[in-house]
């Protein structure tokens, strides 16, 4: 098997999960935002911040992973 088309597809793998695990935070930290009674705009900026904040994150976790490999 060739082990760099193996490793793309876990590369893009990762990255789909991180994207995914990243909205999802984005998303429950200005709905978290809003129930407590933000206004709509103050909510998407929290939800935005979060957002980044677990991209930044995971995206570090995911270099450090592997460059480990």
């Amino acid at each position: 098997m060739n082990t760099s088309t193996d490793h793309l597809m876990l590369l893009a793998l990762l990255l789909a999960v991180v994207a995914l695990f990243c909205t999802l935070v984005g998303a429950a930290a200005g709905l978290l935002a809003r129930i407590d009674g933000a206004t709509y705009t103050t909510a998407l900026l929290r939800g935005a911040v979060a957002f980044a904040g677990s991209a930044t994150l995971s995206l570090a976790l995911l270099t450090f992973v592997l460059a480990a490999l």
